[in-house]
This record gives C-alpha cells, structure tokens and sequence, in this order.
C-alpha cells in the first residue's frame, strides 16, 4: 500500500489517497477513473510529499526504555514472589497485626504483608513500628 497526496487542478484541493501500488495509481489515472470529490474534475495529480522516515535513534530510545521497564517490573515481580513465599498475608488489618507483633513480645510471627493507609503507616511510625511500603503489580497486570 502506498499513500500520495493528490492536488485537484480545477478547484485546487489537496486530499489523501491509498492505492496498492504506484503502477495501480498510474493504472487509475489512464483509465480516467481518479476524480476529484469535490469538483468532479478529472485533472487530479500527484503532489510532492516527503517521505516518511524512520528514526533509528527514536526507536532505539524507545526499545531501550521499554527493556528497562520490562526488567524493572520483572524485580517488582520476583520481590512480590519472595514475599508471598515469606511472609503472612494479613489483607486489610495490616496496621492492627503489625500494632500486635510490636506490642506483644510473647508473640512469634513472620513477618506480614498488606494493605494499609498513609495515615496508618504515619502513626505506626510514630509508635516505633518499622514498615516499608512497596510497589505492588496486580496479578491480571502481569
């Protein structure tokens, strides 16, 4: 497939055109079938256009930014993996189980994972809980 931009010689229009080949586009042209849509004219012409170029610098950049997210989501995944395999999944009570391990010392657990406001995590903190929050992919964005 080939675009051109064609030129109406009658009423001055210039519009886009897609033929399968520069031999079908000549081929359209001698049977006197390429009309102008606007004027009915059939004194439509080629234009000059420039020819679309591809920037193998642009499209390096591109496929290097995308192996570096691809390697980073990939150690997200394998963070997520070594977690789940270690620790306790706690859901939504991740600042209440977190307040009972710290408050508890007779208390034996592994450590746990969840979910947890800012606002939780910013008075675990100031109660001397450590956590860390994580960047999390979810599995149907694998």
């Amino acid at each position: 497939m080939i675009k051109y931009r064609l030129a109406c010689n009658d009423c001055e229009l210039s519009f886009d055109s897609w033929f399968a080949s520069s031999k079908e586009f000549e081929k359209l042209k001698k049977k006197k079938l390429l009309i102008c849509y606007n004027c009915n004219s059939l004194k439509v012409d080629k234009t000059l256009m420039a020819p679309t170029l591809i920037n193998n610098k642009k499209n390096l950049n591109n496929i290097m930014e995308l192996t570096k997210y691809e390697n980073v989501k990939k150690t997200i995944k394998n963070y997520q993996k070594f977690i789940k395999d270690n620790f306790k999944y706690v859901g939504e009570n991740f600042a209440y189980e977190a307040r009972s391990i710290h408050y508890d010392k007779k208390k034996k657990s592994k450590g746990i994972y969840g979910n947890a406001s800012k606002k939780d995590l910013n008075e675990l903190k100031e109660e001397g809980i450590d956590t860390q929050m994580i960047p999390w992919i979810e599995d149907k964005d694998n």
